[in-house]
């Protein structure tokens, strides 16, 4: 005779307990389902640095200086020498120095400076211009409103800038 023991019989899931949820069959789905194109994700690539985040003076040696002067000959403005130099402010007290990038055409004649308060394009900055060879009278903030500094609007204002004073164009 066989002796019976008293464990529990093993239970075996009902019909209903062995499929899987309308739900859990949609996940393994998608995530088994390749990514939408040829098969396999494509590494993206990675972009170069903006040039607004190289070094102050590189970004403004080799590339404000050129564009703004490229942009000022489209104006018809063709003997523009732009130079950046630290020197002090123009006003009697300032005895710090900051980078300034100088402006000038017709022999002298017209001048115009972007004071960078700071190294660098997103700091403060200001504006000054002169005529005749003369001091600056004025020192007026410059790009004051601006949350992101770019090449593209740092050319646009300084032409801004300049036609306000008429020197680009006849209004």
């Amino acid at each position: 005779m066989a002796e019976e023991t008293n464990q529990p019989e093993a239970s075996q899931p009902s019909a209903e307990e062995q499929k899987p949820s309308p739900a859990s069959q949609e996940a393994k789905l998608k995530s088994e389902k390749p990514a939408a194109g040829a098969g396999a994700a494509k590494p993206k690539k990675e972009k170069p640095p903006a040039v607004e985040d190289k070094p102050f003076t590189e970004f403004i040696e080799q590339h404000f200086n050129p564009t703004l002067k490229q942009a000022l000959t489209a104006q018809g403005i063709d003997d523009v020498e732009l130079n950046l130099s630290k020197q002090s402010l123009p006003i009697a007290t300032a005895n710090e120095q900051c980078w300034q990038v100088s402006g000038n055409w017709q022999n002298g004649q017209r001048q115009f400076k972007i004071y960078f308060l700071d190294e660098d394009i997103s700091g403060p900055k200001a504006f000054s211009y002169a005529t005749s060879g003369g001091k600056p009278s004025t020192l007026e903030s410059f790009m004051i409103d601006e949350r992101k500094i770019t090449l593209d609007l740092m050319v646009l204002y300084t032409l801004q800038r300049l036609n306000g004073q008429k020197w680009l164009s006849r209004n």
